[in-house]
């Protein structure tokens, strides 16, 4: 079957889920459903994949769902136990004490406290946690969702200890005869070295604008005037805090490597930012806040906003101790990760479930459960008990956890079906006499671009996250891919670095529109069957980031541009987008 006709065929699931999710505004537990079944036919009628191949990867993908659920539960679990104490209406008063600014406080909690988060843990974990905490503190749940997507761009790439580089383009590139010969000699760390360099000096120019982007979305979708111009307004601080992460990101990605960047970058972040607005330096003098509750469009409102807005429980704490769940949040997801003897006894067999070779075929699964973000949020939880001292009201805990099954149930139909049709779309050359159909949308696209695939390299990036839900597994499938298309057009070694950084950077940018992304950031705040409506206004911010990127990858591969002018050209088509974007949705 010629290259053209399978290529086609490949994109038909994407083609489906996006139609249906984003066009037909169908619910997720509706589309995907549909999607699995749609991505099963064309496995096993036109890459003719083994039916037993389709049924392990279809396994694969609900135990994969099941691990993504646990991070849901624990997040929910931990928001609700923090209500039931009294610390949300500590956390809320805080924040109004920081500074009473929707706009500032959407770019603490999303942008600096979620891309600390990212960089500890990945995995969904920023979404299913800043997304709540933002609806605690007064936003609507939409506006809280969309906030918390739009971080899932630049601190991705080095996101959970950076595992999209160690693991995802590792497994991609090392080892293969392919890259070792064009190196002459085995030196691939000193390559990934460079390709992590690479993608932080992109990733930062590109991401320095993603704290106005995502207030300028806030401002336009939900302010009282619908108008870009007043998230726009905010650009002192929104750029400061967006240097005040991108700056450090940089810096430890050029020295110290791909495993601290973001969160480094986070922390330091945070406590930039959060210094400056209490001084108020460079916050802006009119304060941005959502029109009264009951003027809100019934679509941005969740039952869990209401549950969280209800009549405060009249117990209040000092801040510090209100707080204190997150920082051991943030503690033991960084020891986990970052400490080898306590990281090899989470990993190791005798905690890992694994089913090797499902179904007599290649594909196997395994969940490590108490490795997982998840787990660390229910420990939390557990220990909040004690040091909330909600002993005394045992009652309340137990309604916790009862709310947040509920809260979990609604999203699993939808998990259910999403990430199975991932994995058989992944697997799909398993057993088969084509490549998956990954690789070969991938392989269409490269036919279309020629010379100029320096400029789609971010958009195929973001295909494989968006279908996978994960940058890691972008890199490992298209690292190889993106390294050979550079060299078939004569960029070398060092273009071909470029150009694998490029998938990096796009691998991230993908996670803001994924689906199962969408879904369990949705179910945290219990917005379940909006997903649609989410990527729609996600495409925007994620379309800047992979024509940014594709745009400076060519300036700075081609050298036809001055990189600086390719920085100013970012910020003329970040403006240009988002106001085109905003006229398109009125």
């Amino acid at each position: 079957m010629p290259l053209e006709t399978l290529s086609a065929l490949a994109l038909l699931p994407l083609a489906t889920v996006f139609v249906l999710l984003v066009v037909r505004r169908w619910t997720a537990s509706r589309a995907m459903p549909v999607a699995w079944v749609l991505t099963v036919v064309l496995a096993l009628f036109v890459w003719r994949t083994e039916p037993l191949a389709v049924a392990a990867a279809s396994v694969h993908g609900l135990v994969t769902a099941v691990n993504i659920l646990t991070i849901v539960f624990g997040a929910i679990l931990l928001l609700y136990t923090l209500r039931e104490s009294g610390a949300i209406e500590s956390i809320r008063a805080g924040f109004t004490n920081i500074s009473p600014d929707r706009r500032v406080q959407a770019i603490i909690v999303a942008w600096l406290f979620g891309g600390l988060l990212e960089g500890a843990a990945g995995f969904g974990t920023p979404a299913a946690i800043a997304a709540p905490l933002l609806v605690a503190i007064g936003f609507p749940a939409m506006a809280a969702v969309l906030s918390a997507l739009i971080v899932q761009s630049t601190p991705v790439s080095f996101g959970a200890v950076g595992t999209p580089l160690l693991v995802g383009v590792n497994a991609g590139l090392a080892g293969h005869p392919a890259v070792d010969a064009l190196l002459d000699v085995p030196l691939f760390p000193d390559y990934l070295d460079q390709i992590t360099l690479y993608a932080g000096l992109i990733n930062s120019l590109v991401g320095v604008l993603m704290p106005l982007i995502m207030v300028a979305m806030l401002t336009r979708f939900f302010g009282a005037s619908r108008s870009f111009r007043d998230g726009l307004a905010a650009w002192p601080f929104a750029l400061f805090a967006g240097a005040a992460f991108t700056v450090p990101h940089l810096v430890v990605a050029a020295w110290l490597g791909p495993e601290f960047p973001s969160l480094v970058g986070g922390m330091v972040g945070l406590l930039l930012a959060v210094t400056a607005a209490r001084r108020g330096f460079l916050v802006p003098k009119d304060v941005f806040d959502f029109e009264p509750r009951d003027r809100w469009q019934t679509d941005w409102v969740s039952g869990l906003q209401d549950e969280l807005q209800a009549l405060p429980t009249g117990r209040r704490m000092p801040l510090w101790q209100a707080w204190f769940p997150y920082v051991l949040v943030v503690g033991l997801l960084v020891l986990s990760r970052t400490v080898t003897p306590l990281r090899d006894w989470l990993q190791s067999p005798a905690l890992t479930l694994e089913w090797p070779g499902i179904f007599g075929t290649e594909i196997g699964t395994s969940a490590q459960p108490f490795y997982l973000p998840g787990f660390i949020l229910m420990v939390v939880s557990l220990l909040t008990f004690f040091l909330h001292r909600m002993h005394r009201r045992p009652g309340s805990y137990i309604r916790a956890w009862r709310q947040s099954g509920r809260v979990l149930f609604s999203a699993s139909l939808a998990l259910a079906f999403t990430v199975p049709m991932v994995q058989v779309f992944i697997h799909s050359g398993q057993a088969s006499p084509y490549a998956s159909m990954p690789l070969l949308l991938a392989d269409g696209v490269a036919s279309l671009a020629g010379p100029f695939w320096p400029a789609f390299a971010p958009l195929i990036g973001a295909m494989g996250s968006f279908m996978a839900g994960s940058a890691t597994i972008s890199n490992m499938m298209f690292s190889l891919f993106q390294f050979a298309s550079a060299e078939e057009i004569g960029l070398g070694t060092d273009g071909a670095a470029w150009v694998v950084a490029l998938q990096v950077v796009g691998g991230a940018a993908g996670n803001m529109i994924c689906v199962h992304n969408v879904v369990a950031a949705s179910a945290t705040v219990g917005l379940v069957g909006r997903e649609g409506d989410l990527i729609r206004k996600a495409l925007i911010p994620m379309g800047y980031y992979v024509l940014a990127a594709g745009t400076l990858g060519m300036a700075l591969i081609v050298g036809g541009l001055n990189p600086w002018y390719g920085a100013w050209l970012l910020v003329v088509l970040g403006l240009l987008i988002i106001m085109r974007f905003g006229r398109a949705h009125r």
